[in-house]
């Protein structure tokens, strides 16, 4: 491993079996957020593709479960991962995350499960 950190896109449901329920994707949106500080603690960085779809969402007046968010949810993932060194891949079905795992797997990244599976940076690494 490099001393750079690796950025890591975090996938799992989102909008999946929600019904377009609002809070049900907020709550799936905190589970993707949950595991950002432990990859962040083992020295990389995590993103979540919402993080960057929902506000280009927004700009466009639209939201989650507009017509519009199909050209803007997964093509915002599919970018992400041009510069994503990993992905880490939360239980739970799911299109979008299915699909950002083979475009992960047809550019050689590696697919984490868990945490636990990721590569911890050393202290010197930080220097």
């Amino acid at each position: 491993m490099t001393n750079k950190p690796m950025l890591i896109l975090i996938v799992g449901p989102y909008r999946s079996g929600t019904g377009g329920d609002p809070q049900a994707m907020a709550a799936n949106l905190a589970r993707l957020e949950a595991t950002a500080w432990p990859i962040f603690a083992t020295g990389h960085l995590p993103v979540i593709g919402e993080w960057i779809a929902l506000p280009v969402l927004h700009s466009a007046g639209a939201g989650p479960t507009d017509p519009l968010a199909d050209q803007v949810l997964y093509p915002t993932a599919e970018r992400l991962l041009a510069h994503c060194d990993a992905v880490l891949r939360l239980p739970g079905d799911s299109t979008g995350a299915d699909k950002d795992i083979a475009i992960a797997r047809r550019r050689g990244l590696p697919v984490y499960r868990d945490v636990t599976q990721i590569p911890r940076r050393t202290p010197q690494d930080h220097a």
